[in-house]
């Protein structure tokens, strides 16, 4: 997403690095892909930011893909949808079924070029850009539901909810912060909560890293 603000914190780096031990061996030279999921404010993005930077460092071409670009509708427009009817928040924002094929095509079609929407934030619309899977070695899909794709290798979950990412989510500022997002964030937990059993990798409260054997 073009406008959003990633500024990586001391926290998030040694989160990715601690991701990036565990998977560094585990990957060696396969194709590979991975979600980071997590509540709002959780720190998907910034995670992801630097987690990208250890996999370039190491010789491995990462490419990120934001949940936030494939959303149906842009978002101011998204936000104000909410506002009209509270409950269009949830799984149904998301087209979900395109961004798992997308990772799909990443892992199996790397040859095949990937057209997939492109949110400009300041501009409240979705316009398109084309990626070329064989530029590229691991893919890492972040996002709030990326733990239901079933294209992703590795699923990284952040173990920390909307109480405990607040002054994160004042940093960032995207969204405004009153009474009616706390409740969009409290039925965004009932949802994504659940999603911490579906991980082989947890980041925890604070910040370490644990691997799930499944």
């Amino acid at each position: 997403m073009i406008g959003d603000k990633v500024v990586p914190k001391p926290h998030h780096t040694a989160a990715a690095e601690g991701v990036f031990a565990i998977l560094k061996d585990r990957i060696g030279d396969k194709r590979t892909t991975m979600t980071i999921a997590g509540e709002s404010g959780a720190g998907k993005s910034e995670i992801a930011v630097e987690l990208s930077r250890f996999f370039e460092e190491s010789g491995t071409r990462p490419l990120i893909f934001q949940q936030d670009d494939y959303f149906f509708l842009p978002p101011k427009t998204n936000a104000d949808t909410r506002k009209k009817d509270i409950k269009h928040v949830g799984l149904g924002e998301v087209n979900l079924a395109l961004l798992n094929e997308h990772t799909r095509l990443f892992k199996f079609s790397p040859n095949e070029d990937i057209e997939k929407p492109l949110v400009i934030f300041e501009e409240d619309r979705v316009t398109k850009e084309t990626v070329s899977p064989a530029d590229y070695d691991v893919l890492i899909v972040e996002g709030t539901y990326t733990t239901l794709l079933n294209h992703g290798d590795y699923h990284v979950f952040i173990d920390r909810d909307y109480g405990d990412t607040l002054s994160h989510r004042r940093d960032r500022n995207r969204d405004e912060l009153d009474e009616f997002s706390e409740r969009i964030l409290e039925i965004e937990h009932g949802i994504i909560s659940r999603h911490k059993r579906l991980a082989n990798i947890v980041i925890n409260k604070d910040y370490t890293v644990t691997w799930v054997d499944k």
